[in-house]
């Protein structure tokens, strides 16, 4: 025989407690907030048909719990592809190509996706660099200032093109076009190294990123004469390239003043290290 369930649940009728539901229990809608990450190129040198072309800020997300399962899937840090999958959850208009993001605007966003899930601060080891001595060290990551590039000083460095630059070097007097480095080109740089160290080959990183970034040697575009110059240049007009190219891309800078309590040295320029504490900080 059925049992009686109105009558062993204390009379209570089924189509009554149906009537009696409150529209209170019915599921919240839950908005993520976004804001605006400025961006250091300010859209300059993006092409016309590129989403953020004259754009000075992007929109994105703020972080969620799910975000945070992405950043921690072992599969996609297996893949390499963590990060990447991470920022293509949290910009807003899925039409922006992230590979073709300037390298400066990509670690805005990156700085400011973190900062949405984490907070400013950032604890870290910082290395000394006169006596090599390893310390815990916080920094502020709204404290940053960004550069839109420009300012050269006494730097010899002309624009050109849309998103190329002139340096000419000081002791072979050469003039070397360069370009802005884009997200997809980091990838190549570090599948490159990857490459080569599965195959114990030398490392070649300093010579690989002039490759990729140089476009012109006093306007020949030949590969045979683009190697040529870097396999033989001084190594003045090589660090002089680099230090040239540091002022020519547009970035965040995060520097914050450093004092080694081992040794004593100071410094208003310590850079943010951006290690596994970034977006996996230990709890």
């Amino acid at each position: 025989m059925a049992r009686n369930n109105s009558q062993r649940l204390g009379g209570v009728d089924s189509k009554k407690a149906e009537d009696n539901s409150s529209p209170n229990l019915a599921p919240l809608d839950f908005s993520t907030p976004t804001e605006f990450v400025e961006l250091p190129t300010q859209g300059k040198y993006y092409a016309e048909d590129h989403p953020l072309h004259n754009q000075t800020v992007v929109e994105i997300r703020h972080m969620t719990a799910k975000d945070e399962d992405i950043l921690t899937s072992r599969a996609l840090l297996k893949k390499g592809v963590a990060l990447d999958r991470f920022l293509k959850n949290i910009v807003v208009d899925k039409s922006i190509d992230l590979d073709s993001l300037y390298v400066g605007d990509k670690n805005a966003i990156l700085v400011g996706a973190r900062v949405t899930g984490y907070g400013p601060e950032y604890d870290t080891q910082v290395t000394c660099p006169v006596c090599t001595t390893t310390a815990k060290f916080s920094f502020n990551l709204e404290g940053g200032e960004t550069y839109a590039g420009g300012e050269y000083g006494a730097l010899e460095i002309t624009e050109k093109g849309e998103d190329t630059f002139v340096i000419k070097t000081p002791v072979t007097r050469v003039d070397v076009e360069v370009r802005l480095f884009t997200g997809r080109d980091e990838k190549y740089l570090a599948k490159l190294a990857e490459s080569k160290k599965k195959q114990k080959l030398p490392e070649t990183s300093l010579t690989d990123q002039l490759h990729l970034m140089i476009v012109s040697i006093n306007e020949r575009t030949d590969n045979v004469t683009i190697k040529s110059f870097i396999d033989n240049m001084p190594a003045r007009d090589a660090r002089y390239i680099r230090t040239a190219y540091e002022k020519i891309v547009p970035n965040i800078d995060l520097a914050q003043s450093f004092t080694c309590e081992v040794c004593d040295f100071e410094t208003d320029r310590m850079e943010v290290p951006f290690t596994t504490d970034f977006f996996w900080p230990k709890r």
